[in-house]
């Protein structure tokens, strides 16, 4: 029974829950999904202000003179408390961003004048000839209200909450974290290697890659070869914390210890078997007390090729995150039909992208995939001369 990837992807949407929402303030929403535009509620800039530290001038002022100076105005202070009948004989000494007095023309640089320091109001300013229209922040040039300035789907950085925050906006809806528990392990997996055990590196992979994709880790499992204890644990678990997904590392192969298979493959609508590709062949999932149970094989570059492609796809229902590239070297896919998956690295070469393989393609060749930048996929049965196009996966 097999499968191929992109049959398997649509099995693991169809089991998982279609992605969720929710309302967190500006302090929580770095590197969220926004789930709506965002519109401006306010034009922006709010009101005409000055680009420079200088003096608003107006019409009259235009040709350059001698004038008297009035009260200094900060950025901040409302204009009409100190020229409530606008500019008139005299000009106003101006901070950067304060709001321009009514009649302003211009703004002429403080270091255009003739002292190239500000004067004392009261005192004379000699300025230069200006244009109108010189060093004057528009209302609305940069943003008008009701304008969209974020799409949806946009994982927000730090420049987009300056912008929200721009706009008085103190929360947004975001796609809620998928919140999942991991479980690894088997008799061989211990925290003091022996002569017969080694150390479980799938749990962190995991995590971070749960992390690196958005998700948030509720709890890790960490099982032995005992099917009945490890039924409780996934029990207890579901209850306690009420998953979207449990994912699992191992334990799904043809072995008589395959732990993970034993206590799953005979669920309602579980589904163990072979999808065409290498490496992460063995695939499962289950619905265990309604909760969603994607088993990925054990082997670690086979955890981390499967989780990258069926999970974060998975969760969020959206496509594959791939690219074209060019490839720099020839290969050659496998017989059989599967599809191979290549750990990489790629680079941007004039307007392409250029990807290179890495040496090794064991799915137990972990520290060979420490460099990989991603995974570059070569159809089965074909080889790829040099500068043919493939498709390649980013990774975390």
């Amino acid at each position: 029974m097999s499968r191929s990837p992109e049959e398997h992807l649509d099995a693991v949407r169809a089991l998982l829950p279609g992605p969720r929402t929710e309302r967190v303030n500006l302090d929580a929403a770095l590197d969220r999904r926004l789930a709506e535009a965002v519109t401006a509620r306010w034009d922006s800039p709010r009101f005409d202000n000055s680009q420079m530290d200088g003096y608003a001038v107006g019409p009259a002022h235009l040709g350059g003179g001698i004038f008297p100076v009035g009260p200094t105005l900060a950025a901040g202070t409302d204009p009409d408390q100190l020229y409530p009948l606008g500019l008139r004989s005299r000009v106003c000494p101006i901070m950067t961003g304060a709001r321009l007095p009514r009649g302003t023309a211009a703004v002429v640089p403080v270091e255009r004048t003739d002292e190239g320091v500000f004067t004392g109001e009261g005192r004379s300013v000699g300025l230069p000839p200006a244009t109108a229209g010189d060093f004057l922040r528009a209302r609305g040039s940069d943003i008008a209200a009701g304008t969209e300035i974020i799409p949806a789907g946009t994982v927000l950085g730090p420049v987009h909450l300056g912008l929200l925050a721009s706009q008085s906006i103190a929360g947004v809806t975001v796609f809620r974290r998928p919140r999942i528990v991991i479980v690894t392990g088997g008799t061989e997996i211990t925290s003091t290697p022996s002569a017969a055990t080694i150390p479980d590196a799938n749990g962190p992979l995991l995590r971070g890659l749960a992390a690196r994709t958005g998700m948030e880790i509720l709890e890790h499992l960490r099982t032995n070869d005992n099917p009945a204890r490890l039924a409780l644990d996934l029990e207890h678990c579901i209850n306690r914390h009420q998953p979207d997904a449990i994912i699992t590392s191992g334990g799904i192969s043809l072995g008589r210890f395959e732990v993970v298979r034993q206590v799953l493959e005979t669920t309602p609508g579980a589904w163990f078997g072979h999808v065409d590709q290498q490496p992460g062949g063995p695939q499962g999932l289950a619905l265990l007390h309604g909760t969603p149970v994607i088993c990925l094989p054990g082997n670690p570059v086979s955890t981390l090729v499967s989780f990258v492609l069926f999970l974060p796809a998975g969760f969020s229902h959206r496509p594959w995150n791939c690219v074209d590239a060019v490839i720099d070297r020839e290969v050659t896919g496998l017989p059989g039909g599967r599809e191979q998956f290549l750990r990489g690295t790629f680079v941007g070469v004039d307007t392409q992208l250029v990807a290179t393989p890495l040496d090794g393609t064991g799915s137990h060749l972990l520290a060979r995939a420490a460099g990989a930048t991603c995974l570059i996929r070569v159809p089965a049965g074909t080889t790829v001369e040099a500068g043919s196009a493939v498709r390649i996966y980013p990774l975390p």
